[in-house]
């Protein structure tokens, strides 16, 4: 059946485009005073979805009501809309990489479903957020503090199934620790999981999780674990020897061998991580954890021939991918080390990092906010915020397309010099603050017959006499807003018409652009991640 290559119809050809971020043509009051459009619930909470950073206020309302929001829209359409709000979560997980309000999520949808006594989708859904080894113990946490420690069906079999998916001796060692409420051996015995039928060993691994909870003096690994029993015999080394042991010859493989984490070295040395330590266990770091401690390499003047490696597996492509990071680390990681030595590496990463960011031909007019509400901190682990993450975008969009104007925009606006060639990361500090949200003067002094207009924005525009801030743009020239807070209301109408809205932290929504543009309608990106064949390399698990 054809899907693609069909005749559109005229009222097709006049209004463009579909896209599934929608207005309902309702209008109220915004945070700023100025027109808000409403959007159907769906909308809503996939916008809110992919930008919460769950407990963290934002400008405008508080972490608290925010969750609110979240879990109030997450309950109702469990119940109307299960398919769809299981297929948002698995993908928020998996292709948003937001891991807190997936989690969050699960649970609330579970707790919807048996309030309303409605059997299915609970299990799924649990199991498909559950995607590192420690979040089975997080999943379990919140519900508790919530509902109590009587935990249903769905939950424990959905934590059971995650959990013979993801718990080994290495997942043991970092992530079964004395700090969690929640340690694997409780995970265990809340919810009874049966050994995965391809991993014979983790039963007696089960059993060792369990000792380690309740008996860990007596604790000894299994006979045939090789990696638990090398982190044992490492773990007996006196104290005095250890250093040494670490330093000398083999002590890097030795390191690798036993699972040891940088996070653990410190402590199991009882003594600073120096660079002769930094240099042993590098090599079994992930790259996220590099680009965390570069800092640190620094400050423990790590050879240049160590800092070279380092800097070859920030910079490679597949390691950026696998490691699913927001964009906007790299800036922070960039603005946080002393020295020069990681610019390269970290311009690299970010712009594969980036890289679904579509060469768009033709002239663009890309506007950043970057007013008072965008300068509020997205997560309490980093230093940017949304004016920093707007202006990545922003920035990444207008570098790759054929003939842009970059503008940044408040009370007042001005342009962004760019030059070909220029650096992502440098040509980000050109950006200031601009006080207040004026989108439509932005738009009405910066608009000169492009070919689109990109706005990277919160949305919340003040002005009560504008009912639309994209009006000065002519109706057959799409508008695209990029919605990096999740608010309830948008600043315009989205959905038809050639104006559209799309939202979050990554760069993912960048690839409804071309899609847009060459006249077919836009499906949530977990329908359009099903409709686009994948290499095998590149599928994820279900």
């Amino acid at each position: 059946m054809a899907r693609f290559n069909i005749r559109r119809t005229a009222a097709q050809a006049a209004t463009g485009p579909t896209s599934p971020v929608a207005t309902t043509g309702r209008t109220v009051r915004n945070h700023n005073g100025g027109t808000g459009h409403l959007r159907d619930e769906k909308s809503e909470l996939f916008l809110l979805a992919v930008a919460n950073l769950v407990g963290q206020d934002t400008f405008y309302e508080r972490g608290g009501d925010r969750d609110d929001r979240y879990t109030a829209l997450v309950r109702h359409l469990a119940v109307s809309a299960p398919e769809w709000t299981l297929d948002l979560l698995r993908w928020l997980r998996y292709g948003a990489a937001m891991r807190t309000a997936s989690l969050v999520g699960a649970a609330e949808f579970t707790r919807a479903r048996l309030d309303a006594g409605l059997p299915g989708h609970s299990r799924q859904v649990v199991d498909a957020v559950l995607q590192r080894p420690d979040e089975p113990g997080e999943l379990l946490a919140y519900w508790t503090s919530r509902y109590g420690r009587n935990l249903p069906k769905p939950l424990k079999r959905g934590v059971a199934d995650a959990v013979a998916r993801l718990y080994d001796a290495r997942a043991l060692l970092k992530y079964d620790t004395a700090s969690k409420g929640y340690r694997f051996g409780d995970v265990l015995e809340l919810t009874h999981p049966a050994p995965h039928r391809d991993k014979p060993w983790q039963g007696e691994l089960f059993r060792h999780a369990l000792d380690r909870r309740h008996r860990p003096d007596e604790a000894l690994p299994p006979a045939g674990n090789a990696v638990l029993t090398a982190h044992h015999e490492l773990m007996a080394v006196p104290v005095a020897e250890r250093r040494a042991l670490v330093t000398g010859p083999g002590g890097a493989e030795r390191l690798a061998a036993a699972g040891m984490t940088w996070e653990a070295l410190a402590g199991w040395l009882q003594g600073p991580l120096d660079a002769a330590v930094w240099e042993a266990v590098i090599p079994s770091m992930g790259p996220m954890a590099l680009v965390r401690n570069l800092r640190n390499f620094d400050r423990a003047e790590v050879p240049d021939e160590v800092a070279a490696a380092v800097a070859r597996r920030i910079a490679d492509r597949g390691e950026v991918k696998r490691s699913r990071q927001f964009p906007f680390r790299y800036l922070a990681a960039h603005r946080n080390v002393p020295s020069l030595r990681w610019g390269h590496a970290l311009e690299q990463a970010l712009r594969h990092s980036l890289e679904n960011v579509p060469e768009l031909p033709g002239r663009t007019l890309v506007l950043v906010d970057r007013s008072g509400s965008m300068f509020d901190a997205p997560s309490a682990q980093t230093q940017l915020n949304r004016a920093d993450a707007a202006a990545v975008f922003g920035t990444a969009l207008a570098l790759r397309s054929a003939d842009a104007d970059l503008v940044e925009f408040g009370t007042g606006s001005r342009p962004i010099a760019l030059r070909p060639g220029d650096s992502l990361l440098k040509a980000v500090e050109r950006f200031g603050n601009l006080g207040g949200t004026d989108t439509a003067e932005a738009v009405r002094a910066h608009y000169r017959g492009h070919d689109r207009v990109v706005v990277v924005t919160d949305e919340q525009a003040y002005g009560a006499f504008v009912r639309d801030p994209l009006e000065s743009v002519p109706a057959h020239v799409p508008c695209y807003t990029w919605n990096l807070a999740g608010y309830r209301l948008g600043h315009a109408p989205s959905g038809t018409g050639n104006r559209h809205t799309f939202g979050g932290l990554t760069d993912a929504a960048f690839r409804l652009i071309p899609l847009l543009e060459a006249g077919q309608d836009a499906t949530w990106p977990w329908e359009r991640d099903r409709q686009s064949p994948k290499k095998p390399s590149e599928t994820r698990r279900p």
